[in-house]
């Protein structure tokens, strides 16, 4: 059998896959993964594209081909900065919070896919294991939703 960071990589790669086919599906734009994580990143801020390059552990100018994409399709909205000229921070605007909600259940979907396949007690052994060891290594400070690029 696979060691378990191996099945958890296929897992979670089997459950965006299937995330993003429903996306497609519904007929959004090509969000790819890293726009999700910008999602996740605003949801209860804002912030500028030098922040989100940090968050994602890109460039600035990766971050901004992001934000760029997110803009044009009407996810974002850009406010300037009230004390840096050359900065602007973005923020959610209601379509971008719409597709968080969006989001949600479709991932409330697949892990009751998940829950018919392997048994809902499972899940939940796996779910608070998962919460235990993330304490176990990180204490209560928990880490922020980024890739791992």
């Amino acid at each position: 059998m696979e060691p378990v960071p191996m099945l958890l990589a296929m897992t979670y790669r089997a459950m965006g896959d299937q995330f993003h086919d429903r996306l497609r599906q519904i007929g959004l734009e090509p969000l790819r993964p890293a726009h999700g994580y910008v999602f996740r990143f605003l949801k209860e801020k804002r912030a500028t594209t030098v922040d989100i390059g940090q968050h994602l552990g890109v460039t600035k100018q990766a971050a901004a081909k992001i934000v760029n994409e997110l803009d044009d399709w009407g996810y974002v909205l850009r406010e300037p900065h009230p004390t840096d000229k050359r900065a602007q921070y973005v923020t959610l605007t209601t379509k971008g919070r719409d597709y968080l909600k969006l989001a949600d259940n479709l991932w409330s979907d697949l892990e009751n896919e998940m829950a018919e396949a392997i048994g809902e007690d499972t899940l939940a052994t796996i779910r608070q294991g998962l919460a235990a060891y993330l304490r176990h290594v990180h204490g209560e400070d928990q880490p922020g939703l980024r890739p791992v690029w």
